[in-house]
């Protein structure tokens, strides 16, 4: 491994006094001996001297080694700080001491070099240490008290009467103290340890109640399944036999917080101890796939996420208030908006701010807004003065925060917006003002590099895996360690053997002064192709107003044909008044690919829905309605459903879907079994075999009514 530049200065200091040993002992001369005293402080200052010019100094560098925590404290700066000064102190002692030693050379004896160099300098250097080791302590405790994280809490740790939270406005003056927080969790953990349920389901909206059981669940040793979605059938899927569901909310089969925390007063009780390696929580997301997962997590992570946080922003943190629009259920919101100021001692608010306009009230203090891209930009986007909120500082995260978005929110509210990148599985990675440059810049504690695929791996203290996490986030990563986000691995096809980024075309749609906003996603169906859903600007709404859809697609065609090659420019069009995006500004893919999905039109009054659908094959459902006008004229007495027209249905579902070419040239095996009667539910399946067509219909028991088969002059 090649050497650094410190490791040689290092190695000639040490190599010149080897040297000057070996001059004394070839010469025999002692005189030269009686240098080395001096020639050590001079060693020792340059050495120490030297790191406070680049850093960091050398005395931060022992007690890092010492004690790893440092790096990610919350007072990192103001131990560096000091340290700066002990090494400043230490160089001084060097140029003092060294400058005795060498005077004491020159006299007439050896007696008073022996005495100060074998004795009085080492008696100078332990007062100094012992000095030091005083003040540092001094330090030590007025640093004490500020971050304390959950893990380390005890119920003496905060003044009774300190402020944990506030509802509505922080003048309003309607607070939640410590001594209600102890009260509180001293009534929720008789609750927990009366029941054998080791694992609890929580959902809070209520971000006090919300706190008070989940530092509860975690004084009982419980593990938390963490979820936003309380769905009855979400729920179904996750609660397994003999796993407990606390809640604020209307939900069946669970247990009301509320309830609890304002029960009967049960005292106040000591915090039982918490180890934060030992915690089990499982927050549920979706992930990249759209489909709901777990992620395991522990409290030791999340606390050095949040140590870090502070060791950056901490004095932003303690001049403010927080208050928040973010979910407490996702990490973001839970590390930003509940764990961080509780460990810091910040009041937050207790109630999320769901309504844009709330921020016009929050004039009376300073506040730390933590919120997401696309409530900052409902928020700001139809504004045109200024809110007048007094010095805020904006977290967001969860989504990209486009710079237009970012200057309009420094123009209304105040601030521009430090973005921070993660996800549930690495917490926090980087960070970034956007009016500085799109480049990421990474945490200090974070290690990132590159896989074969160009996709960033991340390695840090909030990753429990040696080895990492790998994320799916294309990247380019710079040589001063800062990186560009490039799309994600999986927004990468392949449209006719041609890869192209469904990133890189939103971006080119979204540069048109017509969109507002835009999604373009992958779709398969004999072969892949791109499908794109558009928002359009004022601009857009204006110039395309009483257009037909053909042109509007043909405009945007034209536009991104200036870009990309005509095999892969969208092939259908979607136009919106908004993205669907979830609580998180996350879009929704699920949705956004159902309005391309192949739909069956309305027949004769009939109302169709796709049950399964493959390349060759589709199953629909339906009920044909007594008004329908199949009914007319047949059999008024007693109406079924023609068997010309369950004929006819089969003919035109087929041609909706497989696009059949009409004239139809024969049928063949057409069997009628059962009458299928007014409203009845039905199933209509159809394959396809080249220009044959084989349809049944049954009902959801398997019941056959009727079956046939047809072909079709040809299929396109």
């Amino acid at each position: 491994m090649a050497w650094s530049q410190k490791r040689i200065k290092t190695a000639l200091c040490i190599g010149f006094l080897v040297c000057g040993g070996l001059v004394a002992l070839v010469t025999g001369s002692a005189r030269i001996l009686t240098f080395y005293p001096a020639l050590v402080n001079l060693f020792f200052l340059v050495l120490f001297g030297h790191t406070l010019f680049v850093g960091p100094s050398m005395v931060y560098r022992f007690a890092a080694l010492k004690d790893k925590s440092i790096a990610i404290s919350p007072y990192r700066k103001k131990i560096a700080a000091y340290c700066r000064k002990v090494t400043l102190v230490w160089c001084c002692f060097f140029i003092v001491n060294g400058s005795i030693a060498l005077l004491s050379v020159f006299g007439e004896t050896y007696r008073f070099w022996a005495l100060y160099n074998g004795c009085i300098a080492y008696i100078l250097m332990g007062l100094l240490f012992v000095g030091e080791y005083i003040v540092r302590k001094v330090v030590q405790k007025n640093m004490k008290g500020d971050f304390i994280p959950l893990t380390q809490i005890k119920l003496n740790s905060r003044d009774m009467d300190s402020i944990v939270c506030y509802q509505g406005r922080y003048t309003d003056g309607v607070f939640k103290t410590w001594q209600d927080f102890a009260r509180d969790c001293t009534k929720m953990r008789h609750f927990l340890m009366a029941h054998k349920e080791t694992q609890w389901i929580l959902n809070c909206e209520d971000c006090y109640y919300f706190y008070v059981t989940f530092a509860s669940l975690l004084q009982c040793r419980k593990e938390i399944l963490l979820t936003a979605n309380i769905t009855p059938e979400f729920i179904k899927e996750i609660r397994l036999p003999g796993i407990g569901f606390l809640t604020d909310q209307k939900a069946p089969d669970s247990t009301d917080i509320a309830a609890i925390v304002e029960g009967p007063d049960a005292g106040i009780e000591e915090f039982p101890a918490i180890e934060a390696s030992e915690t089990r929580i499982h927050m549920y997301t979706s992930g990249s796939t759209g489909h709901p997962k777990a992620v395991l997590q522990r409290m030791k992570e999340f606390e050095e996420d949040n140590a870090f946080v502070i060791s950056k922003w901490g004095h932003e943190f303690w001049k403010r208030k927080v208050c928040s629009c973010v979910n407490q259920h996702h990490i973001y919101g839970l590390l930003f908006s509940v764990v961080l100021p509780f460990a810091a001692g910040i009041p937050f608010r207790r109630n999320r701010i769901t309504i844009p306009a709330e921020f016009k009230s929050l004039t009376d203090d300073s506040y730390v807004i933590v919120a997401v891209p696309a409530f900052l930009k409902r928020t700001v986007e139809d504004e045109t003065e200024s809110f007048g909120l007094k010095s805020p500082v904006i977290f967001t995260s969860g989504g990209v925060l486009t710079p237009d978005v970012a200057r309009k929110t420094d123009e209304i509210m105040g601030f521009w917006p430090i973005e921070v990148y993660g996800s549930t599985e690495t917490s926090g990675i980087a960070y970034r003002q956007s009016k500085n440059g799109l480049e990421w810049t990474p945490f200090d504690n974070a290690e990132i590099s590159q896989n074969a695929e160009g996709c960033l791996i991340i390695r840090s203290p909030y990753i429990s895996d040696p080895a990492g996490f790998e994320t799916a986030d294309l990247v380019e990563i710079f040589p001063d360690g800062r990186f560009l986000l490039k799309g994600r691995s999986d927004s990468i096809v392949k449209i006719e053997e041609k890869r192209i980024s469904v990133t890189e075309v939103e971006n080119r749609l979204n540069q048109n002064p017509y969109v507002k906003d835009s999604c373009v996603i992958a779709m398969e169906d004999r072969r892949q192709y791109l499908a794109a859903a558009v928002v359009l600007s004022p601009a857009g709404a204006e110039k395309f107003a009483g257009a037909e859809k053909f042109e509007i697609n043909q405009y945007f065609r034209s536009y991104l044909a200036g870009f990309f090659e005509a095999v892969v420019l969208p092939r259908k069009w979607r136009y919106l008044d908004a993205i669907p995006q979830n609580a998180m500004g996350k879009r929704k893919k699920a949705e956004i690919k159902a309005l391309f999905e192949k739909k069956i039109e309305d027949i004769h009054g009939i109302s169709f829905a796709i049950k399964e659908q493959e390349e060759k094959k589709i199953s629909v459902t339906f009920s044909a309605p007594e008004s329908c006008d199949f009914y007319d004229g047949h059999f008024p007495e007693q109406k079924f459903l023609p068997a010309v027209a369950q004929f006819h249905i089969a003919v035109k579902v087929a041609e909706q879907y497989f696009k059949v070419a009409v004239p139809l040239v024969e049928t063949r095996r057409i069997k009628f079994s059962h009458p299928i009667l007014p409203d009845r539910p039905m199933i209509l399946t159809i394959s396809c075999d080249g220009s044959k067509f084989q349809f049944a219909y049954s009902d959801e028991a398997g019941k056959e009514y009727s079956k046939g088969t047809f072909f079709s002059k040809e299929t396109v």
